[in-house]
């Protein structure tokens, strides 16, 4: 099988796979990766990239757009299907439609070629750290579910759950967004707001846009259930609000 593995020599900040057919840019970044900690995993193409995640334990997927056969977007979409691990898009096109397709398929992060790797390495550290931090027991969410019109949020868990029981897959970005909603029923926010709060920056897309995207997101994912109506509201000129009464409990 064709895949490359290198090991953090002292440290382990977590396990990241990278899937991307140039085998320069794979051995750049896993190396880069590795002096930073991380255990790192190389894959060509998505057909090895499925093979890896269904064997191994990953905690980041930095992949690339432009793959042999299947697409980074397809691949995308069929690993936010079944998983919620972080999923970093890496490609060297940097039109619009690009990157907010993207986030429409689930990414978390994107950013293209040429890139920092300072930058690089921040986005997957505050990532990273995100989504533990919703993990730790000890952490500053003291509920461990929210419900809302037959809707349940498991934090701990990162688990949307449907009034039907349904589960619904969100991204980590997606997630977040909500939760921080949830946690401001009621109330209107800004852009500039649910920016500074979900930490949901994304890439170099422009900013409201950014937000846009994963709001649109988020609403067709609600409206699956006909009871819910609409969630949540656009108000003109100040931002959006999340309209229901959310209530707090046990997981």
């Amino acid at each position: 099988m064709d895949q490359d593995q290198t090991r953090a020599p002292t440290e382990d900040h977590g396990h990241i796979l990278v899937v991307d057919d140039d085998p320069e840019i794979r051995v750049l970044v896993s190396r880069f990766l590795q002096r930073h900690g991380y255990e790192v995993t190389g894959a060509p193409d998505g057909s090895v990239m499925m093979d890896i995640l269904t064997r191994t334990h990953i905690d980041l997927i930095v992949l690339d757009l432009m793959l042999p056969g299947r697409s980074g977007h397809e691949l995308c979409r069929d690993v936010r299907s079944t998983s919620f691990v972080p999923i970093v898009m890496l490609t060297a096109r940097n039109e619009e439609s690009n990157r907010i397709a993207g986030l429409e398929g689930g990414a978390d992060d994107y950013i293209t070629k040429p890139f920092s790797p300072r930058e690089f390495l921040a986005r997957i550290r505050a990532l990273l750290r995100r989504v533990r931090a919703a993990h730790d027991p000890n952490g500053v969410q003291h509920a461990e579910a929210m419900s809302f019109d037959g809707w349940t949020l498991y934090l701990r868990r990162r688990e949307l759950q449907s009034p039907s029981g349904t589960l619904i897959a969100l991204s980590t970005g997606e997630f977040d967004l909500l939760v921080t909603f949830a946690e401001h029923a009621n109330r209107v926010l800004s852009r500039e707001t649910l920016m500074q709060l979900a930490k949901t920056r994304i890439s170099d897309a422009p900013f409201d846009r950014t937000i846009d995207v994963q709001i649109s997101r988020l609403r067709r994912k609600l409206a699956m259930a006909t009871n819910s109506g609409e969630l949540i509201k656009t108000v003109r000129g100040a931002g959006y609000m999340f309209a229901s009464d959310v209530r707090a409990g046990k997981g």
